[in-house]
């Protein structure tokens, strides 16, 4: 599908088949490339198909990246067609497993919310904020949604502003605030004969769809290229060249997190990391029609992975392991 296909213009359906087709032609993609089939099947109206799909990647002897993802994925999608009960299940063995991602957090908590189990959303919104927020000095830009939720889910119930509301009004960069566009009141003003209110809430439906533009622009982070030292070794004895790029792997770690650092301190948002394997590289290289050994391909090839779903948001959570795979803490290693 290209990416400026209207959305009233997509057949899902076949757009679902042929991702379960790309899948097995790129199986360390399967993960990311079914779970966009899952969604375009939820958007067709065959949830059963989706649920499927998310079963296949489950019950796969290959280890999931973000297992709770899919899980949390497989409770919305379920609840969405009547199995209620085992939607809940699934939500609380996501609860109780507390990722260290903010998407599946999102995800059940907005499940409960659209079924108006508010109490709840709430709770399970707040679970995720404590985990992955609390001393954290600034929220990386994949839990703003959280805040965000949490923040609309408060005002529906009606409750005072806290210091997590007061950040995600910080958060919020669109011209009409948070509280104007979670006011529960909203709602009457659509059935409204008074044209001021309706020129006010349709400024909030605009503001609305800009947010939506606005994250759907960011499509997949900007991503700098990891190597472990087993492939940066493999790299550099197969392609001499590309040791003046790459010294040593402790310097080639140390230049990742110093990039990565210059690159938030200059206000670049939703920053990731990918990790390459040499095969995968040369593949790269060969479809491009160049030689491995140019390294004017290494940025491209970080690119590219991260449009196909494999970068890691940065930076990580103190408390979360570190990206280099040290087994460190992230706050003991490369955040210390």
């Amino acid at each position: 599908m290209r990416p400026d296909t209207p959305a009233e213009n997509v057949d899902h359906t076949a757009e679902a088949a042929r991702l379960e087709r790309t899948a097995g032609l790129y199986p360390e993609d399967a993960e990311a490339l079914l779970l966009q089939a899952a969604a375009h099947l939820e958007l067709s109206g065959d949830r059963p198909a989706a649920t499927a799909l998310y079963d296949r990647l489950l019950s796969s002897s290959v280890s999931l990246d973000d297992p709770y993802l899919v899980r949390a994925l497989k409770a919305s999608n379920l609840w969405e067609y009547g199995h209620e009960a085992e939607a809940r299940a699934i939500i609380e063995g996501v609860r109780a497993g507390s990722p260290r991602d903010p998407a599946p957090w999102v995800i059940v908590s907005e499940a409960l919310e659209s079924h108006d189990e508010l109490e709840a959303a709430h709770e399970t919104f707040t679970e995720g904020a404590r985990l992955l927020l609390t001393d954290v000095p600034e929220p990386p830009y994949a839990t703003h949604p959280l805040l965000f939720g949490r923040h609309r889910v408060r005002r529906m119930l009606g409750v005072a502003h806290d210091e997590w509301d007061t950040l995600a009004d910080t958060l919020h960069s669109m011209p009409v605030s948070l509280d104007e566009l979670h006011d529960p009141k909203r709602v009457w003003s659509l059935g409204s004969d008074n044209p001021a209110e309706l020129e006010a809430e349709i400024s909030r439906l605009r503001a609305e769809l800009g947010a939506y533009r606005a994250a759907l622009s960011r499509p997949f982070p900007v991503a700098v290229l990891h190597w472990t030292a087993e492939e940066l070794t493999e790299l550099v004895s197969a392609y001499a060249s590309l040791s003046a790029e790459y010294p040593s792997h402790d310097e080639h770690l140390s230049t990742i997190e110093a990039s990565l650092r210059e690159l938030s301190a200059s206000g670049t948002p939703n920053l990731g990391i990918v990790t390459g394997t040499v095969p995968s590289y040369e593949a790269f290289a060969a479809s491009e029609g160049a030689s491995p050994e140019d390294a004017a391909l290494l940025p491209q090839y970080a690119t590219t992975l991260a449009a196909r779903g494999r970068a890691v948001a940065w930076p990580p959570q103190r408390q979360a392991s570190c990206w280099c795979g040290s087994g460190r803490l992230y706050g003991d290693c490369h955040g210390g």
